[in-house]
């Protein structure tokens, strides 16, 4: 495979290069894509977490009857109240 590199990324090569942490273009592109899976694994991981709330969410408010915005805002507002307090 070959790529062609912009002047800013051949720049940013360049100055990682010059600190003496990486011995080559290729290091700093094997560390840059090791870091860009682990971002991406990350995403992923956070995106299949929030999924599962969500589905336990839905499947309790299955459960649970309806309730008033005012009522609802009221109960969030509480909860932030214990919390600080317990942290407090």
């Amino acid at each position: 495979m070959s790529i062609t590199l912009t002047k800013t990324q051949e720049l940013f090569i360049q100055t990682k290069l010059e600190t003496g942490k990486y011995r080559s273009a290729e290091e700093v592109l094997e560390v840059a894509l090791r870091l860009l899976d682990e971002y991406d694994r990350a995403d992923r991981e956070w995106i299949d977490a929030v999924r599962v709330k969500i589905d336990a969410a839905v499947a309790a408010s299955e459960h649970t009857g309806p309730m008033d915005g005012e009522t609802f805002i009221a109960g969030i507002l509480e909860r932030f109240r214990q919390a600080r307090e317990t942290q407090q």
